[in-house]
């Protein structure tokens, strides 16, 4: 587990909220990737696309698509947000699967802040829009009236721990998927002739890793979506 240990930038062990680490940097990395991809790739705007633009503008319609067909018409004035969440992980996720980089979103401390920060966001948005009629979130009127109550418990419940599956989840799937990359890597050098197998076995998984990362960041993004769409519509 040692590709998941958090170290300082500029030698010591000790690491403080402020300590530059790995961390910070492929996040920076992370950023500057985005940065690239979406505004240097696009500033020609020329009428045939280079790839970087075509690449910018694939992604740029498929979020639009996504938070217009999952949140509605009136979700579209949060898509910066939700275009900037999904580029983030996204990259951040790719980018870790360079050799001897870094997965920042396999911490669970990077995870956490996106999804406190989406399940905060759309709980302060619900009660300024509706006030105390958000509640109706949990209120199903379509059950029997005895059960309302223990329903409205469970939907409680099931709603403040959006952020710990909606973390975890990500989390989890990064941290997996490199784990068990590291471990056939190792038997490739502990089988000595017979150590393509493991190295076939390492290519599929690294396949795999790629489509995970990709499907990781889709999915993060819709339930962001899908919460967005509670607090804007909360008795649909």
């Amino acid at each position: 587990m040692d590709q998941f240990v958090v170290k300082p930038l500029f030698g010591g062990d000790v690491v403080h909220w402020y300590t530059p680490t790995n961390v910070t940097l492929w996040m920076a990395l992370t950023v500057l990737a985005i940065t690239v991809l979406l505004m240097l790739g696009t500033r020609g705007r020329a009428i045939v696309p280079t790839r970087g633009q075509s690449m910018a503008e694939l992604s740029y319609g498929f979020i639009h698509k996504m938070v217009e067909d999952v949140a509605g018409k009136d979700g579209l004035r949060f898509f910066p947000y939700i275009m900037t969440l999904f580029m983030f992980i996204l990259f951040a996720n790719l980018l870790g699967l360079i050799p001897f980089a870094f997965t920042t979103t396999s911490h669970i401390a990077v995870t956490a802040v996106l999804a406190l920060t989406v399940f905060i966001s759309v709980t302060v948005l619900g009660f300024v829009l509706h006030g105390a009629k958000f509640l109706k979130l949990f209120w199903v009127d379509s059950a029997p009236l005895v059960l309302r109550p223990v329903l409205a418990i469970i939907e409680l419940i099931s709603y403040f721990a959006r952020p710990v599956s909606h973390s975890i989840r990500l989390a989890g799937a990064m941290m997996a998927g490199h784990a068990v990359a590291k471990v056939f890597a190792g038997f490739a050098g502990a089988l000595g002739v017979a150590s393509f197998v493991p190295i076939l076995a390492v290519t599929a998984l690294y396949a795999l890793e790629l489509l995970v990362a990709a499907i990781q960041a889709y999915v993060f993004t819709i339930l962001t979506c899908v919460y967005l769409r509670d607090a804007l519509h909360p008795s649909h």
